[in-house]
C-alpha cells in the first residue's frame, strides 16, 4: 500500500481505512480555525504535487497530496500549446429559491449531456435494426425496442453518476485503476467499438448522400464528404458548448420531422402498435425474428456510449463539496435523460411501424412489380422471386421511393443524413475521451480530432471503395457483433466503479442496485453474445472457426478478470482471497478526496 502525506490549510482530521485495496479519506475542516504550517513525509520515488482548489462562495480551502507517481512532471514555463478539453467552458447553473424540488430554469441549464448521448440510439446503425425489425416482424417487436431502451436509460444513469459524483469520466477512472495491461486491453476494445460505430455512422451519411445525388456520388465520394463534419465540428465548438448542443437539437428536430412524415404518409394501425408495444409476445415468431429482437438490444446499447455520456456531464457547473448540488445534478441529468431517449425511442417508432405497416410479409416479385410501374431506376434491385423483402437503410429508401413517391424516398435521406452526420461527431466526443482518458494525451485540440477521425475513416474508406452501395447487409451485422463484443468493456467496469464507496462515498450503489444492475448487464452481455454466436456459426469455414475459438478463449479470459473485479466491488469479499492490493484496483488516494473538492479546480504546480 503506498503511503502519503495530506497537507491543508485548515484544521483537518483524516481517517485512513482500507477497503477493496483502496485508501478512503475522510476530512473534516473548519473554515473559520487558523492556517497551520505544513509538513511533509514522502516515499521514496519521484514526486508529484497535486494542488486541490474548491473555490466555493463559502469557503476556500487549499488541499495537497504527495505521492509517488511514474509520470514525470511538466514544467509550468513550457512554450507549449496550453492542452484543453472541449469542456473547459462550464455551463452555470442558476439559483432558483422559489421552486427548491424542481425548476424548469435548471433543467433547461443542464440540457444538453442527455440529447448528444440520445444520438447513439439514433444512428444509422440503429435505424438500420429499425427496419429491419419492421419488415421481418411487423409490429411484434415494439416491446422489444421499449425494453431495450428502458434498459439503456438504467446504465446511462450509472454512466452519468459517476462523471457527476467524481469529476472523472469514465475513461479516466479505467486509467487510474486498473493496472497497465488490463487499462490498455480495455482502450483496444473501446476503440473497436467506436471504429464499428463509426463505420455504421459515416457509411449512413454516404449511402444518404448517395440517394440524394441519384447516384451521382458514390459511396467512397459520399465518405470523403463526411469528412467535411470534422471541420464543422471544431468550427461549432469553437463558438461555445451550448450552440454546439443546440445544432445536435437541430438535427435531432430534422430526424423527427422526415421520419415523422414517413410515418404518416404510410398511416400504421395504431392499434396493432399498441399492442406491440405493450404486450411482450411474438406470436409465430422463428429464428429470423429471434435474431432481429436480439439485434435491436445490441444495436440499442453501445458501449462507447457509456465513456460519452460519463464525460458530457462534466461541462455543467456542479460544487461537489456540497452535497445538495451533487444530488441535484444527478436529479436533473436523470429528467434530461429521460426526456431525450424518450424522443428517440419515438423516432425509432416511427421507423419500425412504417416499415412494419407498408412492408411486412412482402416478397422480392411484388416489391419489384410496383417499382416497375413507378419508373424507378431501382427496380433491379429487387430480383424477381417470391423470397421475403430483405432492407437496408439503401434499399428502405428506394422502396419508400416505389411506394410513396420520390419525395418520401429523398426526405428519408435527409433523416438517414441527419442522424449520420449528428453520430458522426458524437462518435468523435467519444474516440476523444477514450483517448485522452486512457493514454492521457496532452496534444492540442486539432491534433487529437484528427487522430481519432482517421482511426475511424480510413478503414470506412476502404470498405467504401472495395464494397458497392448495394451490397452492404453482411459487413453491418460484422460491425454489429464487434460492437456487441466490446459491450462488457463498459458496463463492467461502470459497475463497478459506481459500486465502490471510496470512489462515490454516499452516492454509490444500494444493494437494490448493485443487483439490478448487475442482472441487466448479464442479461445484455448474454444476449449479444448469443447473437455473435449465431453469427460465427453461419461462417462456414473451419479456418475461422479455429481463429474464432482461439479469440474467444482470450476475450472470455478477460471479462471473467474484469467480473471478478467488479463482484468483489459489488461486495462478494471472500473473492479477493485476501490479496485486495493485487486485484488491479490500484491505490490513488487523490482521487477519493473528490468528494469533497471539485476534480476540475486541479491545477498542477
Amino acid at each position: 500500500m503506498c503511503g502519503c502525506q495530506l497537507y491543508t490549510q485548515r484544521n483537518f482530521h483524516s481517517f485512513l481505512l482500507p477497503c477493496c485495496g483502496f485508501i478512503v479519506f475522510n476530512v473534516t475542516y473548519s473554515k473559520d480555525s487558523p492556517s497551520s504550517q505544513r509538513s511533509s513525509t514522502m516515499a521514496p520515488g519521484k514526486e508529484r504535487k497535486i494542488l486541490y482548489e474548491d473555490l466555493s462562495e463559502d469557503h476556500e480551502e487549499v488541499i495537497s497530496t504527495i505521492y509517488n507517481s511514474p509520470v514525470p512532471q511538466q514544467s509550468p514555463e513550457s512554450n507549449d500549446e496550453p492542452f484543453t478539453t472541449y469542456f473547459d467552458e462550464k455551463v452555470p447553473i442558476p439559483e432558483d429559491e422559489k421552486h427548491s424540488w424542481f425548476s424548469f430554469r435548471k433543467l433547461w441549464a443542464f440540457t444538453g449531456p442527455g440529447f448528444l448521448m440520445s444520438i447513439a440510439y439514433l444512428d444509422p446503425g440503429n435505424i438500420e435494426s429499425d427496419l429491419q425489425s419492421g419488415a421481418v416482424a411487423g409490429f411484434k417487436l415494439l416491446w422489444v425496442l421499449l425494453l431495450a431502451t428502458v434498459i439503456g436509460l438504467l446504465l446511462q444513469r450509472l454512466a452519468a453518476r459517476l462523471g457527476v459524483v467524481t469529476g472523472l469520466h469514465l475513461a479516466e477512472m479505467c486509467n487510474r485503476q486498473y493496472q497497465k495491461v488490463p487499462r490498455i486491453m480495455l482502450w483496444l476494445m473501446i476503440e473497436l467499438a467506436i471504429i464499428g460505430s463509426d463505420m455504421q455512422e459515416v457509411i449512413g451519411s454516404a449511402i444518404a448522400i448517395n440517394l440524394l445525388s441519384a447516384g451521382k456520388v458514390p459511396l467512397w465520394g459520399g465518405v470523403l464528404i463526411t469528412i467535411a463534419d470534422t471541420f464543422m465540428f471544431l468550427f461549432l465548438d469553437k463558438y461555445g458548448l451550448r450552440k454546439l448542443e443546440a445544432f445536435f437539437g437541430f438535427l435531432i428536430t430534422i430526424m423527427a420531422l422526415t421520419f415523422g412524415y414517413e410515418y404518416i404518409t404510410v398511416k400504421p394501425d395504431q392499434g396493432k402498435l399498441l399492442k406491440g408495444m405493450f404486450m411482450p409476445y411474438c406470436d409465430k415468431c422463428g429464428t429470423p425474428q429471434l435474431e432481429q429482437a436480439v439485434g435491436i438490444v445490441g444495436a440499442v446499447i453501445m458501449p462507447h456510449n457509456m465513456y460519452l455520456h460519463s464525460a458530457l456531464v462534466k461541462s455543467r457547473q456542479v460544487n461537489r463539496a456540497d452535497k445538495r448540488e451533487v444530488q441535484e445534478a444527478n436529479k436533473y441529468f436523470f429528467i434530461e435523460a429521460c426526456v431525450a431517449l424518450f424522443v428517440s425511442f419515438l423516432i425509432n417508432v416511427f421507423v419500425v411501424s412504417v416499415f412494419a405497416e407498408a412492408f411486412f410479409g412482402k416478397t422480392n416479385e411484388q416489391v419489384s412489380k410496383v417499382c416497375t410501374n413507378s419508373s424507378s431506376p431501382h427496380a433491379g434491385l429487387f430480383p424477381n422471386n417470391n423470397e421475403t423483402l430483405e432492407v437496408d437503410i439503401y434499399k428502405g429508401g428506394v422502396v419508400l421511393g416505389c411506394y410513396f413517391g420520390p419525395a418520401a424516398l429523398y426526405i428519408w435521406a435527409v433523416g438517414i443524413l441527419a442522424a449520420g452526420q449528428s453520430s458522426t461527431m458524437t462518435g468523435t466526443y467519444s474516440g476523444q475521451f477514450v483517448m485522452e482518458g486512457f493514454l492521457n494525451l496532452k496534444w492540442s485540440r486539432f491534433a487529437r480530432v484528427i487522430l481519432t477521425r482517421s482511426i475511424a475513416i480510413t478503414p470506412t474508406l476502404l470498405v467504401a471503395i472495395f464494397q458497392d452501395v448495394e451490397h452492404l447487409t453482411g459487413m453491418n451485422d460484422f460491425l454489429n457483433v464487434l460492437q456487441s463484443l466490446q459491450l462488457p468493456f463498459a458496463l463492467i467496469p461502470v459497475l463497478t466503479f459506481t459500486s465502490l464507496h471510496p470512489v462515490m462515498n454516499d452516492f454509490a450503489n444500494g444493494l437494490g442496485w448493485k443487483i439490478a444492475g448487475g442482472v441487466l448487464i448479464l442479461i445484455v452481455c448474454s444476449i449479444n453474445m448469443y447473437f455473435v454466436a449465431v453469427y460465427v456459426t453461419a461462417l462456414g469455414h473451419l479456418a475461422l472457426y479455429v481463429v474464432a475459438a482461439i479469440v474467444c478463449v482470450a476475450y472470455l479470459c478477460f471479462v471473467a478478470y474484469l467480473s471478478w473485479l467488479c463482484l468483489i466491488a459489488l461486495g462478494i469479499s471472500f473473492l479477493a482471497c485476501g490479496q485486495t492490493y493485487r486485484l488491479g484496483l490500484t491505490t490513488h488516494p487523490e482521487l477519493f478526496l473528490l468528494n469533497n473538492v471539485d476534480a476540475d479546480s486541479i491545477v498542477t504546480r
